[in-house]
């Protein structure tokens, strides 16, 4: 029954700090850290496999532009018209995802292994916090995300593919960069939550295939799906509230967050 209401709680941090630009990857890899989870039952492929959570959340909430962009993206197979905003934001969103899926692929183990420490948490909690602010200071907030270039998109991919750190923020780093490009605040969230969806995805798809591959028991199944309901249910929350909040709102609320978590991270790993 502990790991139970266990796995639900990570399922809601998953689903809040998935969407909320604070890190899911660090709040997770932190929670079980510092709550002592058994990392064989909580560690990566838990991860992985409530991403499977966050991914319906983000599809049941734009399931409409998802259908939309499939829709335009077939159309265009008879020749691309990027006038056509659908098509350009499902092209758009293609390219953002493949430089995620290409580092991701070819660097999963170092992703997997060296760069999950509590130390590496805290450092880029402050570092996309200052970037928070800075990035408020400078960007435009003026421009739809249907009006990107393809290089812009490639750049915020790359955003996205540095979220495979922890502490870094997949919606922070790209909403951030978003900003630097001039993306009104909602924009930039909209765009960030969108591409999320095919790399999201795939790793959630990877993650059941290897839990099928292993054959898990039923215990390990229900943790899995109780996680990944938790989290759906509580993502598709934050995604509705992030979407509301940015449009008359800045991230530096979410900058001071980090900031006092890193803090509270660093007092706790220097005391215990």
């Amino acid at each position: 029954m502990l790991e139970l209401i266990e796995a639900i709680f990570l399922g809601i941090v998953q689903g809040l700090t998935e969407f909320l630009p604070v890190s899911s990857s660090g709040h997770l890899l932190l929670g079980q850290y510092f709550l002592g989870l058994d990392q064989e039952r909580f560690g990566l492929s838990f991860d992985a496999a409530i991403h499977t959570g966050t991914v319906l959340a983000v599809v049941s909430f734009f399931w409409r532009d998802l259908v939309g962009m499939l829709m335009a993206f077939l159309r265009s197979l008879r020749g691309p018209d990027f006038s056509d905003v659908q098509q350009r934001m499902a092209y758009l969103i293609i390219v953002a995802t493949v430089p995620a899926g290409l580092i991701g692929f070819f660097f999963e183990s170092f992703f997997e292994t060296v760069v999950r420490s509590p130390w590496v948490v805290v450092f880029n909690l402050v570092l996309v916090g200052v970037l928070f602010i800075v990035g408020e200071a400078v960007g435009s907030q003026r421009r739809q995300a249907s009006k990107l270039g393809f290089k812009e998109a490639v750049w915020i991919g790359l955003a996205q593919a540095t979220a495979l750190i922890p502490g870094i923020s997949r919606s922070g780093a790209t909403i951030t960069l978003g900003l630097f490009l001039g993306l009104r605040r909602d924009e930039a969230a909209r765009f960030s939550f969108l591409m999320s969806v095919p790399i999201t995805a795939a790793a959630a798809l990877l993650s059941v295939g290897d839990a099928v591959s292993e054959r898990i028991s039923a215990y390990d199944a229900l943790l899995f799906t109780a996680g990944s309901v938790s989290s759906a249910i509580v993502g598709y929350l934050a995604i509705r509230f992030l979407l509301n909040y940015l449009v008359g709102h800045s991230l530096r609320a979410f900058a001071y967050y980090r900031f006092g978590l890193a803090a509270v991270v660093v007092a706790l790993l220097l005391l215990l």
